[in-house]
């Protein structure tokens, strides 16, 4: 009985815990209409080395943040480990995460892959974050970590 009760106390806790961090992502993270990275497949900049729109028929949903996927192969890549492929910061600018904190959204096709993770940037109206970020990358990186934490935490 006692183990049961425990069982049911770790898994009561652990749902509420997977609630509550679905709620964050979804109020955090950079979605149009629950779809992270404008619906762009985020195994493909990886794999790829260049952003590809994703289809909705190979969609999959992690922690309430929903992505898309160009193949079956790509979205079950994804399903063995999320958080390898999602981009930084929930999906916001990174340079901008960096410069100030501020929550900017993105060109999908305007990214780059540091130390194995995905940072995505700005790039409309002749303004092309990437290029501010690379001048001064280690420091906005830090920066942006940090700004980041209080964010999300």
């Amino acid at each position: 009985m006692k183990q049961m009760l425990l069982a049911l106390l770790i898994f009561t806790g652990l749902s509420s815990f997977s609630q509550d961090e679905s709620a964050l992502r979804k109020k955090q993270f950079n979605l149009d209409g629950g779809i992270a990275i404008d619906g762009y497949d985020p195994v493909a900049y990886f794999t790829q080395n260049k952003a590809i729109k994703g289809n909705k028929d190979f969609a999959v949903s992690d922690n309430g943040v929903n992505y898309y996927f160009v193949s079956v192969a790509d979205r079950d890549e994804f399903k063995k480990n999320p958080s390898k492929y999602e981009p930084q910061y929930g999906g916001w600018c990174a340079y901008a995460m960096g410069k100030d904190g501020s929550k900017v959204d993105i060109d999908p096709e305007t990214f780059k892959i540091i130390n194995g993770k995905l940072f995505l940037f700005y790039n409309k109206f002749f303004n092309n974050t990437k290029k501010s970020w690379d001048k001064d990358e280690n420091k906005l990186h830090q920066q942006a970590d940090a700004n980041w934490q209080k964010i999300y935490h």
